[in-house]
């Protein structure tokens, strides 16, 4: 069972999202937050598996509560998504750069809804390599000099290359024929890059790949 917790602070989007949830045979609302002070209370009290999360509430928002949740060995297993009104946003880029899961649409279609939470669950990254490619496009000139990122200088070679390919939106497998590895040999220099940036989730190591600068050499 999949144990879900809701962060938003219109009471309508709540229910809404509730009553979807737990008409799903393998998930269900294990308590509702309508600020991120409420939502941090409840994240150490309940442990969810899964915390759908709007960036914008009043008082600690979703960007300062995601903060939290990195920091917080104890909440490292809780796979944030954020729930936007908004595709691609400001808001959205650092909710990823600050370990969210991915992100899902307001109006999202009820099964796509479910499908987001259980991949959330199983540790899958929520962004398509459209989606991928459009956030590093959209964002990318934010960051036009590299900025510093702890840990990059620990990274091998290969790692860098490794990560500057996931940026691109590529899938494991994608990125194994282009550099003719096994995808086994991808998914391991992927988790390594990942543990020495501390990046929670793939769609963390995306930004931290676009803030280094790192980039396919062609």
């Amino acid at each position: 069972m999949i144990r879900v917790l809701l962060a938003d602070d219109h009471q309508l989007v709540r229910m809404g999202l509730r009553a979807l949830i737990d008409r799903e045979d393998d998930m269900r609302v294990v308590g509702e937050a309508d600020n991120g002070t409420q939502a941090l209370a409840r994240l150490r009290r309940d442990r969810p598996d899964v915390l759908l999360l709007d960036i914008r509430m009043p008082g600690m928002d979703g960007l300062e509560l995601l903060r939290h949740v990195a920091a917080d060995p104890a909440l490292r297993a809780v796979r944030v998504v954020v729930v936007t009104t908004f595709e691609i946003d400001r808001y959205v880029f650092e909710a990823l750069g600050a370990g969210a899961a991915g992100f899902i649409l307001k109006d999202t279609a009820p099964a796509e809804l479910a499908r987001a939470v259980r991949a959330a669950a199983g540790g899958d990254a929520l962004l398509s390599p459209s989606v991928t490619r459009l956030l590093v496009t959209t964002f990318a000139e934010r960051w036009s000099a590299p900025t510093t990122v702890d840990g990059l200088d620990t990274l091998t070679g290969r790692e860098r290359e490794i990560a500057a390919w996931v940026a691109t939106g590529r899938s494991n497998d994608e990125i194994a024929d282009a550099l003719f590895l096994s995808p086994a040999t991808v998914r391991t220099h992927v988790a390594r890059a990942m543990a020495k940036l501390n990046a929670r989730t793939r769609a963390q190591l995306v930004v931290l790949a676009v803030r280094a600068g790192l980039a396919v050499r062609s």
